[in-house]
């Protein structure tokens, strides 16, 4: 599958990175699949963020590169099938440079889907994203739609994405779970 078109569990980092990374983190959470047994643990501020059937946990420290403010993904829930625009927010306090890079991790329960090294600035250009390497500290805000594949299974997924930058600096810490067991408007 390809990280842009998936949303690499959030075509993540490097802000444009930071967002793009994390939609295509995210695409990816959303159609490959990966469950987390309901626990997350919790992130910097002691907030796990719940939505109706996904939920994320910023796991990073308030000195990494970038600092996720918020995600919000539309529709919400998630639909197999659908078009799914993820909107990320988000502070980089140092510039992202070349080199950048993200480990993404996606499991359906104990079962490790997939484990890949992205290049985020590379993803970025080729995500067309609105924001490229190098970039510079600042505030940033940015969306990626995807369509995500009608055939994602009625499973959950977990996505792990940990962000580094060219120097092997912490940059991003993001986990992601994502439950399409659940039929949109029902609590169970």
């Amino acid at each position: 599958m390809r990280l842009a078109t998936t949303l690499l569990p959030f075509t993540l980092l490097a802000a444009s990175a930071s967002a793009n990374l994390a939609t295509d983190a995210f695409g990816w959470a959303s159609s490959l699949v990966s469950s987390s047994n309901g626990e997350a643990q919790a992130s910097k501020d002691g907030e796990v963020r719940t939505m109706d059937s996904w939920s994320y946990v910023d796991c990073g420290l308030a000195t990494d590169a970038i600092q996720i403010k918020s995600i919000a993904v539309k529709p919400d829930p998630p639909v197999p099938g659908e078009n799914l625009t993820v909107n990320v927010d988000a502070d980089v306090l140092e510039t992202i440079e070349e080199g950048a890079y993200a480990d993404v991790t996606v499991k359906l329960g104990l079962i490790k889907l997939l484990q890949k090294t992205f290049d985020v600035c590379e993803e970025a250009r080729n995500a067309n994203a609105t924001v490229q390497c190098p970039v510079k500290p600042g505030t940033y805000s940015v969306s990626q739609t995807v369509e995500l594949p009608k055939e994602i299974p009625k499973a959950k997924f977990s996505v792990a994405v940990r962000g580094y930058t060219v120097d092997d600096a912490d940059m991003l810490c993001l986990d992601l779970f994502v439950d399409f067991m659940k039929k949109p408007g029902t609590l169970n």
